[in-house]
């Protein structure tokens, strides 16, 4: 008897995962109907995949995170919180460069070198401080910025709300990420899950407030999303939609005829000025008829804007 061939290994990337994805919702877009939003026209397959995601989360995702949250020091989840953003500060250097910032991509550069040698390799944030801001760019903004649309809303496994831009920027930057290049694997392993768990930990008070406020959750989430990444694309500066120029470009409404008189009457001609009388004292005035003498002429209305909303409330574009 011979022995079996053994069979070859294959490797399972987060890449390929989120790649399937995105075929999958590519392929999904036949089962669309008339009324689909234009922008989300893969919905039932996100919703499904969605479904999938708020099972998961509800069995094992949050319980997990909740445990972290109750049972990790403060301060040690504070260095947690510290370190992954001092790595995300990596990439977020070479897309402020990508997008012609390059001011901002030097901050970056100095935040994560005296983070990584003052802050104990990041786990103390010293930048901030220091006077530093922080900055949050992906390749996905990138591709915004240069003017890639967006594409079809899409919902991923355990990743949750994205769009085909963002998920090809997702996989770009984690080529720029310093963690993903750690050995052992099993190591860089361990640090892909605590980074998932810290920010889910971070999340359960906003999980709360959806569930209890959106009478739809995924509506609620997928526009949150969508305004959040084109407020992100524009620096907090949206370009204005269409309906609102024609909202302020629209004329005042018409105004109702005056009592007694039609509403095409045309404007009186202009009468010469008075003579004043011999003596020189200037003609009393004769009160209009139906008016006190003194009453103030009114001032034409004019149309207000429609537009108005307080800053940093208006999150689209």
């Amino acid at each position: 008897m011979t022995a079996a061939s053994p069979v070859p290994k294959r490797r399972f990337s987060v890449s390929k995962l989120v790649a399937a994805a995105a075929m999958l919702g590519a392929l999904g877009g036949c089962a669309t109907g008339p009324t689909a939003n234009p922008k989300d026209p893969l919905e039932p397959f996100n919703r499904e995949v969605s479904r999938i995601n708020d099972d998961f989360d509800k069995g094992v995702l949050r319980p997990v995170a909740q445990l972290y949250a109750d049972y990790i020091p403060t301060p040690a989840q504070r260095a947690v919180e510290n370190f992954f953003s001092n790595v995300s500060d990596v990439y977020s250097a070479v897309n402020n460069l990508l997008q012609g910032k390059p001011s901002r991509a030097a901050e970056d550069t100095m935040r994560v070198a005296i983070n990584s040698v003052l802050g104990i390799g990041g786990l103390i944030d010293i930048a901030t401080p220091a006077g530093l801001p922080k900055y949050k760019e992906d390749f996905g903004q990138t591709l915004g910025v240069w003017g890639v649309p967006a594409g079809p809303y899409l919902v991923l496994p355990l990743f949750g709300p994205s769009t085909v831009r963002d998920t090809g920027g997702m996989l770009v930057d984690r080529q720029f990420d310093p963690s993903a290049y750690i050995d052992p694997v099993w190591l860089r392993n361990s640090l892909v899950g605590v980074r998932i768990v810290a920010g889910r930990a971070q999340l359960l008070g906003a999980t709360s407030l959806i569930e209890q406020a959106a009478l739809d959750k995924y509506t609620f989430l997928r526009d949150a999303y969508l305004q959040r990444r084109e407020y992100q694309i524009y620096d907090g500066n949206p370009p204005r939609k269409k309906d609102e120029e024609e909202s302020e470009a629209a004329p005042p409404a018409e105004g109702k005829p005056t009592e007694g008189k039609p509403a095409d009457s045309k404007p009186a001609e202009e009468k010469p000025a008075e003579e004043k009388p011999a003596d020189g004292k200037p003609a009393e005035e004769k009160p209009t008829e139906g008016k006190p003498a003194d009453a103030e002429q009114e001032s034409p209305s004019l149309p207000l804007p429609t537009n108005i909303v307080p800053p940093g409330i208006r999150f689209g574009r």
